[in-house]
């Protein structure tokens, strides 16, 4: 059984040196369920030393090796995935269908996904006379967010493995136990000791100790632009690779030939999915303006259809956000709204009606929204959907390129050489036509503010790779 209070390092779990204290609280009690440890600096100290007496070994492992690992840590976690979900839902809120199905069941997914891409993957490429080699970076420090905990866990951990580098896990300390149950799934898989190793804490603290240490070779970051700034520049000092998966403010752009009826009511689930807590989340709904009066209307009928309750229910559609900061900063946004003039449709301040506890939010609609007001330009991260009239095609994509992020972007048209067009003048990592299910293999990153780096697939493998060019090597054949 795991204790909590433990560290994973070097293939055991040890107590954490001093033990200090960080309260988990669920977010739909408001109650402390747990108690975690907050690392010292001689615990980073600690797991960073295994990861690297671990990559000599380690990064010489056959890929076929590799590859079998990946599978076998996927048929643990399939076994075992039901700890996922239910661990989720108490930590962030989400709702059961939710963390049963996206949540977890993404990070099974990712997971064969990556052994898929490692199988065929060719580490070394001759070119005429010299061989290009592609190798593992080295001990990488991996700092995840708590709003989809699994899945960014495994888009590190599974091309860090395949690559052949070694790695410290820093988890939100918001959600640190989905990051535990997968250490001990990847204890059970049979991860050699020392290449996966896990500490606990504030990212100011251990994260920034981690990103400024000399001997971690490359950070791999998804949070806030805030943190990744901070995290780039205490990284600086030693010249190490910063790979960032930031902050998001995408554009979800309804052409005026597109089917309004299915398009709009996907439109509002889609923003407010997970509470609104995603960042590719298309929170911006910019729509021709000969229409806007029909499109709100089916914005408002739809989120008026949500049920909002216990993650714990079946019919809840829609959870707490993850914490009273969140539920805060929200309440602030949608302050700031209504006082530079947006126009709210439905939701507002305060929680749904007959949830006096819990970090619940009212799924909110702005209408008569500027492009360069507060919630069009800023993060919410919140159930919170501003509508933004456009004249014509070029307007509506001013209007999408009118943000300092650049992370995800979506077109909707009856016409797909129409939305093609517009999609490629969207300056964003991501663009989707249609509502097109999710390519796993897909480069997942961002533009400007949005970060850079990408994860998934084969880019993702990239990032955790080392190129070298053997010249001459062909010579005497």
């Amino acid at each position: 059984m795991i204790e909590p209070r433990s560290f994973y390092i070097d293939g055991m779990w040890r107590p954490a040196i001093q033990n200090p204290r960080i309260e988990l609280v669920d977010p739909a009690t408001e109650d402390v369920f747990e108690i975690i440890s907050d690392a010292e600096q001689a615990d980073v100290e600690e797991a960073v030393a295994a990861a690297k007496a671990a990559f000599s070994s380690f990064s010489a492992t056959p890929k076929g090796q590799r590859v079998a690992l990946l599978r076998r840590i996927a048929e643990v976690y399939d076994r075992r995935k039901h700890e996922i979900s239910e661990t989720i839902i108490r930590e962030i809120g989400a709702p059961k269908y939710l963390a049963e199905g996206a949540h977890a069941q993404g990070g099974s997914l990712f997971l064969r996904g990556m052994a898929d891409t490692l199988e065929s993957f060719e580490f070394d490429v001759a070119e005429a006379n010299t061989l290009v080699m592609k190798e593992p970076i080295g001990v990488c420090a991996l700092i995840t967010p708590w709003n989809w905990p699994i899945n960014q866990i495994v888009n590190k951990v599974a091309p860090a493995l395949a690559a052949g580098c070694t790695m410290v896990l820093k988890p939100s300390e918001i959600a640190p136990l989905t990051a535990m149950v997968f250490a001990d799934m990847l204890h059970e898989a049979g991860v050699p000791k020392g290449v996966f190793n896990l500490i606990n804490g504030y990212g100011p603290r251990s994260g920034a100790w981690l990103a400024a240490h000399p001997d971690i070779d490359m950070v791999s970051f998804t949070g806030s632009t805030r943190a990744g700034t901070e995290i780039s520049r205490v990284a600086a000092a030693s010249i190490k690779r910063v790979t960032l998966e930031l902050g998001g403010k995408s554009a979800n752009i309804l052409l005026d030939d597109a089917d309004f009826t299915t398009a709009v009511p996907r439109a509002v689930e889609l923003c407010f999915n997970n509470s609104g807590q995603t960042c590719n989340a298309p929170t911006r709904l910019v729509v021709p303006r000969s229409k806007y009066d029909e499109i709100c209307a089916l914005a408002v009928q739809t989120a008026e259809n949500i049920s909002v309750g216990s993650p714990h229910e079946e019919s809840t559609k829609l959870g707490p956000v993850a914490n009273e900061t969140q539920f805060t900063k929200i309440q602030q946004f949608i302050e700031a709204g209504t006082s530079e003039g947006a126009r709210i449709l439905t939701g507002g301040p305060g929680r749904p009606a007959g949830l006096t506890k819990g970090f619940y939010v009212k799924p909110t609609i702005f209408a008569d929204v500027q492009s360069s007001m507060t919630i069009a330009q800023q993060e919410i991260f919140g159930p919170v959907l501003v509508v933004i009239a456009y004249d014509d095609d070029d307007d509506a994509v001013r209007i999408a390129n009118d943000s300092p992020y650049g992370l995800a972007g979506d077109v909707q048209s009856s016409n797909v050489e129409r939305a093609r067009a517009i999609a490629r003048r969207v300056r964003a990592g991501t663009v989707r036509i249609n509502y097109p299910p999710l390519d796993r293999n897909a480069p997942m990153g961002g533009y400007r503010m949005s970060g850079n780096g990408r994860e998934r697939g084969v880019y993702g493998l990239h990032e955790y790779l080392e190129i070298k060019a053997i010249m001459g090597f062909g010579a005497g054949r």
